[in-house]
């Protein structure tokens, strides 16, 4: 069984890999317990129109398990 993941840390965002169903809020306390933000507003989603998704979707299928998602969030 699978588990999610942080796939990428960088200085003021993070890309997590989730289950597909995840809500917005199970995906940000994740990525809160995994990797503390330390800023006062937390980790926040990439969201679609967002330009530095450069019109990639919000979330995105894992290539490598079936049923798992890809976020970005920002600080």
């Amino acid at each position: 069984m699978f588990e999610a993941t942080v796939t990428r840390r960088g200085g003021l965002d993070m890309q997590v890999c989730v289950p597909v169903g995840w809500e917005d809020g199970q995906v940000v306390t994740f990525a809160e317990s995994k990797n503390p933000c330390g800023t006062q507003y937390g980790w926040a989603i990439r969201k679609e129109g967002d330009l530095l998704l450069a019109d990639a979707p919000e979330r995105n299928p894992c290539l490598k398990r079936e049923g798992y998602i890809h976020i970005t969030l920002d600080a």
